[in-house]
């Protein structure tokens, strides 16, 4: 918070009665004409593209993002969303519109610890892995709030602190997490936050931890305001107050619960709990200093957005930024990046289009809109869907579609038997030279909790096919024609094609946004070297994972998991080879510099990811090496280079039982290459730390 800015709120908040200052916190905040202070709407989404207010470029999904493994990417699509989230503030105030979702104040990124595959929400983080997760969330942070005097939005993380499903019960949930999973896993995104990005904001979950209701947690002064010397807003979720006397039974009546959580330290409420603040401040169960300090931070915000000047450095933003071709250009760089090549036997693709007369692009995920788009996101004007990628890239080409299926019913048409598309989608393969065939999820079925529309209800998720997605794949296998599946989900799916030796190809797409069937298409024939990454394990089954309640990291993503994986995490593969060599690791006064050569040793430009893993010998070290740094490089064929890269000595350090991070002395194994937990092309050395 800027000092100057918390004055000039100081100097306002003195000039309000109580009962004012407690309508400034809730997230519609009402106006002050006497003041001259405007309504102001606090709720605003900004996950992978301006959300919910209309026209809007829409990016790759968060958990496509950290595919890409690309922070310098993730910072330029922060910086284009919050371009596109002023402008469109410019034009909305300008006509008096201060509603929802249109307002300065981004309630992005998610930086939650994907560590169970089953969550719906999941797609919304950047993975599995704290550091990765880490380094994309400072990234996307920078981004959205600039680097001028004024902020050009606020961002505010979410949720704090431990939070990742199940759904369905979040709203009286109770997360048991240890002190070591806590510091080791769930605490560092949100250290990164504060301590490196000097986010605005931070957002409470709904659940409770370890007894205590997030939005109420010991936590936000233990670690936040006193450790962290956090000095910016605290934000519950949507309704999360008024789940203290309806799902978690820690108060008995809304002015109980408004008052525990002004007292542990939430500022603003978004629902409608804090409207009994003022009658909790007449009960003496808060006191006036404690509404004004919300109250002033705040304010603070808004000063620091620049509301109450006469002019920013953003106020030229217009319309004709709105969805511009320029950022256009950008998601489809983001998309291109995104792609992950999970199998590729006999290196069957790229594609030879010239030597093909037909293809058959079949499945519901082949021209479904809903597929590009991932929850949280805005309205695009102008998305590509995989077939219409497909026939763009293949000019000369017969194209033969067939829907197949419905994503997860029984039935395409309402009125029609099972299985209505089946017979079209087995004639259509039958008489093409390839099938590229579309499966996966999409928001309708896999996200936040909510009724579709359409009589589903999206949420958390199975880590199998839809069983008619499953009959799809198995009837058009068993026409014996060569096929590619392309995977579009939020996380880990397996879609079971082991046992066809046809199936010749497989590539996960994520939720790519508006650009996804032009950068899979370039992908598909060879215009675009593969280079995405798996940010997630992808797991065989969830028999061998934990139940889905139990927040222990034991067993659980690649740090821990003891199983054999259907993809490990940084899998990746691309259309030409890579090779590293000459390692060098030395110590340093804070920390280690590693330096080694990369060589695109094969026949394609392309992109690659350098892990940086460690480990060592200490019972409380996880059990597999654990990425501690990455690097992404465009190499040419035959081009090599020296890659030098720092790890802090801030990863050279354990975590007890108890939750003490220490520094680890002795000998720690620096493993460097183009995987994480895979054996072959690693190298390695020991450092003394």
């Amino acid at each position: 918070m800027k000092e100057g800015c918390r004055k000039r709120a100081e100097e306002l908040v003195d000039r309000m009665t109580v009962q004012e200052m407690c309508s400034q916190l809730l997230h519609q905040s009402s106006a002050i004409p006497r003041l001259g202070i405007p309504a102001y709407n606090w709720w605003n989404e900004g996950l992978h593209g301006a959300a919910r207010s209309g026209t809007a470029t829409v990016f790759p999904q968060s958990i496509a993002l950290a595919a890409t493994f690309d922070v310098d990417l993730v910072r330029e699509v922060a910086d284009i969303v919050s371009t596109e989230q002023r402008a469109k503030y410019n034009a909305y105030s300008a006509l008096g519109d201060r509603g929802i979702y249109k307002g300065l104040t981004v309630w992005s990124p998610n930086i939650n610890i994907f560590r169970d595959p089953r969550w719906g929400r999941g797609q919304e983080t950047y993975g599995e892995d704290p550091y990765l997760t880490s380094r994309m969330a400072v990234a996307f942070i920078t981004g959205l709030q600039g680097d001028e005097s004024i902020l050009k939005t606020a961002s505010c993380v979410k949720h704090f602190v431990a939070h990742s499903g199940p759904e369905a019960v979040r709203h009286h949930f109770n997360a048991v997490v240890s002190p070591k999973d806590l510091e080791e896993t769930y605490l560092p995104a949100f250290k990164a936050a504060v301590c490196e990005a000097h986010v605005n904001a931070v957002m409470g979950a709904y659940t409770m931890l370890n007894g205590e209701p997030t939005c109420a947690h010991p936590l936000l002064k233990q670690k936040l305001r006193d450790e962290w010397k956090f000095s910016g807003m605290v934000i519950s979720d949507c309704w999360a107050v008024r789940d203290f006397h309806q799902g978690h039974h820690v108060t008995q009546t809304p002015e109980q619960s408004a008052a525990l959580a002004l007292n542990r330290g939430c500022d603003l409420n978004c629902g409608c709990t804090y409207e009994y603040l003022y009658r909790a401040y007449q009960k003496r169960l808060v006191t006036k200093n404690a509404i004004k300090e919300a109250c002033i931070r705040a304010f603070s915000t808004r000063f620091e957005l620049g509301m109450f000047d006469e002019k920013t450095p953003y106020d030229d933003l217009s319309v004709d930024e709105i969805d511009s071709d320029v950022h256009a250009s950008k998601a489809l760089e983001a998309a291109r990046e995104s792609i992950v090549l999970l199998e590729n036997k006999n290196h069957f693709l790229p594609l030879c289009v010239s030597t093909m007369h037909s293809i058959a692009v079949i499945g519901p995920t082949a021209d479904n809109r809903t597929v590009l788009l991932g929850n949280y996101h805005g309205t695009p004007s102008k998305e590509v869907t995989f077939l219409e990628g497909i026939r763009e890239a293949c000019p000369g080409v017969r194209i033969r579609y067939s829907q197949g299926c419905a994503l997860d019913k029984d039935r395409v048409e309402r009125l029609g038997e099972p299985d209505d598309r089946l017979a079209e989608a087995v004639f259509m393969a039958r008489t093409s030279d390839l099938v590229l065939l579309f499966l996966g999820l999409d928001e309708t079925v896999e996200g936040e909790m909510h009724d579709d529309g359409n009589g589903g209800i999206a949420g958390d998720k199975g880590l199998t096919l839809p069983p008619c997605q499953h009959k799809l794949l198995k009837y058009v296998a068993e026409t014996g024609k060569p096929i590619v599946v392309v995977l579009s989900s939020g996380s880990s799916i397996d879609p079971e094609t082991r046992s066809y030796d046809n199936i010749r190809a497989v590539l996960a797409t994520w939720y790519p946004g508006q650009a996804g069937g032009t950068a899979l298409a370039e992908v598909l024939v060879g215009a675009v070297n593969p280079s995405g990454h798996l940010p997630v394990t992808f797991y065989r089954s969830d028999a061998e994972l934990p139940v889905f309640e139990d927040y222990s990291m034991r067993n659980r993503t690649y740090r821990y998991y003891q199983g054999k994986t259907l993809y490990p995490f940084g899998h990746g593969l691309s259309y030409t080879e890579f090779a590293c060599s000459d390692l060098r690791a030395e110590s340093t006064g804070d920390g280690v510099d590693v330096g080694l050569m990369v060589a695109n040793i094969g026949k394609m430009a392309g992109d690659t990811i350098v892990f940086v893993t460690l480990t060592a010998r200490d019972n409380d070290i996880p059990l597999h090496p654990f990425l501690a740094g990455f690097s992404r490089v465009r190499l040419d064929s035959g081009e090599k280079r020296r890659l030098s890269l720092h790890i802090n000595k801030e990863r050279f350090t354990v975590v007890r039982k108890d939750g003490r991070r220490e520094t680890l002395s002795g000998e720690w194994m620096i493993r460097v290459g183009l995987h994480v937990d895979e054996a072959h092309d690693v190298l390695s050395a020991g450092v003394e730390i």
